[in-house]
């Protein structure tokens, strides 16, 4: 009796000493505190889209190379047909200046063929019809000897001074070496500057016009061949 009766005292001890410590539900755990806000970390900036790389411009192509300038060409619109003169600046610079000019400025323009001799040559470039001379610019000096007399090359009519040459040329209607510089009695003989390239033909028939003297001068077309005009081709 005695046992059961300390039995229940020390266990009445042990409930009232489990009250005084105040037992019950425990609390809630403490959330964490937040780190300042600028201790966090940013999102990282999306990073820029790279810039598109310029377009290379295509190099433009080299332009091609300009083609050398041929030789001058004088196109002669005759009665008997149409003649085209190729001319060699390169051989008698001056010579060539001159003939041009008078081409350019239309001298030849309604002048004649007033001198043919068949198997020698046709001489035109300072007469109208009726033997009328034309006033010319002064004369020119002598280029002779670069290129030969050979048949249908153009050359300058000039008088016995070498030196005299203005506006009249002629056509060679055969190759006359005599003429050339070497072979010359004056030593100068009659400068060749250019040649016949087109109209041959044209040449022919000239030749075979018939012809007699007027106003004083000889071998003179009966009919007159009128170059109706002179221009530039080239």
């Amino acid at each position: 009796m005695l046992i059961k009766l300390a039995l229940l005292l020390i266990m009445a001890a042990v409930t009232l000493l489990l009250a005084g410590c105040g037992g019950g539900d425990a609390p809630p755990e403490t959330a964490p505190p937040e780190e300042p806000a600028e201790a966090r970390e940013a999102p990282a900036a999306p990073e820029p889209a790279p810039e598109p790389e310029p377009e290379a411009k295509a190099e433009p192509e080299p332009a091609p190379p300009e083609e050398p300038a041929g030789p001058p060409r004088v196109r002669l619109e005759t009665d008997k047909g149409t003649l085209v003169l190729e001319l060699y600046p390169d051989r008698a610079p001056e010579t060539v200046a001159n003939f041009l000019q008078y081409v350019d400025d239309g001298f030849y323009d309604g002048t004649i063929f007033h001198r043919v001799i068949p198997n020698f040559m046709i001489q035109g470039g300072g007469f109208v019809p009726g033997m009328q001379e034309k006033p010319t610019r002064p004369p020119i000096k002598n280029e002779s000897g670069s290129m030969a007399n050979t048949k249908y090359t153009v050359a300058m009519a000039r008088t016995p001074n070498p030196h005299s040459a203005s506006a009249q040329f002629f056509i060679n209607h055969q190759t006359n070496q005599f003429l050339d510089k070497e072979n010359a009695r004056d030593g100068w003989g009659y400068c060749v500057f250019g040649k016949v390239v087109d109209g041959t033909d044209v040449i022919e028939a000239i030749a075979q016009v018939a012809t007699g003297s007027q106003m004083g001068h000889q071998d003179v077309p009966l009919t007159p061949v009128v170059i109706k005009s002179a221009r530039r081709t080239g």
